[in-house]
């Protein structure tokens, strides 16, 4: 490895023994990006499940509670209709309201470095909260400033849809705001619904793989010199699955 590539290190997160190597989806071969990497970043508010969504995603594991997010790059080979993708899922830290002005949205340095690293955007938002669905227009428009002239896609995913009691947000208004910023969008639970997850990325790889043209991925904007994102390692992420594990053996014991 490179020294300039040094500090990019990738994040190989583990399937579950019952998970295949094969992921398929509805893109036709000559659309993939075939032998390349397809590079995402899950950008999103606080608590909305941005981790949930990639865990279940790669893994088909669900773990309900996950300490805050400093922003981590999972790796995973993917075959995706007969055609080999090395797939990245940037999942960031969290953006906030707070941080939107009269002159729109500032994000922190990492996310910023994301969003210019990405091939494709995942904006999730909570059906729960309508607060954090009032952060995608802001940072939708934040992407489209770092990327004035790309045709780079987007997404739009309602989670938390097991939720229908304390919902806040309708389908309705997600459907009409992807539709106002040029998206698909997509309700799903990174609890119970594995499936409707795994439309949504395999969706936004397909959307990768048709802007792209089957091409390396690589974007070069004059003016922008970004970083690519850093990632802890392997070590991190077990650690965290031990935590949560841990706490919920303790939560047993006590009943």
């Amino acid at each position: 490895m490179s020294g300039a590539s040094s500090n990019f290190l990738l994040v190989p997160i583990p399937e579950s023994s019952s998970s295949s190597s094969s992921l398929s989806s509805s893109c036709p071969a000559a659309d993939c990006v075939s032998n390349r990497n397809v590079k995402i970043a899950v950008l999103g508010a606080s608590g909305v499940g941005k981790t949930a969504l990639v865990v279940r995603f790669l893994t088909k594991r669900f773990i309900g509670d996950y300490e805050p997010n400093t922003g981590a790059l999972y790796s995973r080979e993917i075959n995706v209709d007969g055609e080999q993708i090395s797939l990245q899922v940037q999942d960031t830290p969290c953006v906030s309201l707070q941080q939107v002005d009269a002159e729109g949205l500032h994000c922190q340095e990492q996310i910023n470095r994301s969003i210019y690293w990405a091939d494709g955007y995942l904006l999730v938002f909570s059906i729960t909260d309508q607060s954090s669905y009032r952060t995608i227009q802001p940072l939708y428009r934040h992407i489209r400033r770092i990327h004035p002239n790309s045709n780079i896609p987007v997404i739009f995913v309602g989670n938390k849809s097991d939720l229908l009691r304390a919902r806040q947000v309708a389908t309705e208004e997600g459907e009409a705001l992807a539709a106002e910023l040029g998206g698909t969008y997509f309700e799903a639970s990174a609890r119970e619904d594995r499936e409707g997850v795994h439309v949504a990325f395999l969706h936004l790889c397909h959307e990768v793989g048709r802007a792209f043209g089957g091409g390396s991925g690589e974007k070069r904007w004059a003016g922008l010199h970004l970083a690519r994102p850093k990632s802890p390692n392997m070590q991190e992420l077990k650690r965290r699955f031990r935590q949560v594990l841990s706490s919920r053996g303790k939560s047993s014991s006590a009943l």
